[in-house]
């Protein structure tokens, strides 16, 4: 829906600020891995990135209201079309995070409890 795309143009520019294009497209690409795993996460762009089921927010800019003051770019409409388009970067990757800004709990739980796959930019990806 045009909401859905709404949402996924908002937290990618979020999430991915200062990132190029691939990066922006690899924020995008988990989103969408997330909508078509639905056995562990909604079915919809808007439910995976406002989800709040396990008593914490999935991304960080919806908890610290990132998300509702970003200035989106024509790169993050752009890296969107393109994922949008068919193009997947992400080998699968349903998770990421940013090592360096992420809390130390959070980086114990993704090395403990998932398989890291790569990293690009800013983000570490996993499955």
């Amino acid at each position: 829906s045009e909401q859905d795309k709404n949402v996924l143009i908002r937290i990618v520019e979020a999430e991915a600020t200062g990132e190029d294009i691939r990066g922006k497209m690899l924020v995008a690409n988990v989103v969408l891995n997330r909508v078509n795993n639905k056995n562990e996460f909604p079915n919809n762009v808007t439910d995976v990135v406002f989800d709040h089921s396990t008593g914490v927010y999935q991304f960080s800019p919806i908890q610290d209201g990132r998300y509702w003051s970003v200035n989106i770019t024509e790169e993050t409409r752009e890296a969107v079309d393109r994922v949008l388009r068919g193009e997947d970067l992400s080998q699968g990757a349903l998770y990421f995070m940013a090592r360096k800004y992420a809390d130390p709990d959070n980086v114990i739980w993704f090395d403990n409890s998932l398989t890291w796959l790569f990293a690009y930019g800013e983000h570490e990806f996993y499955r």
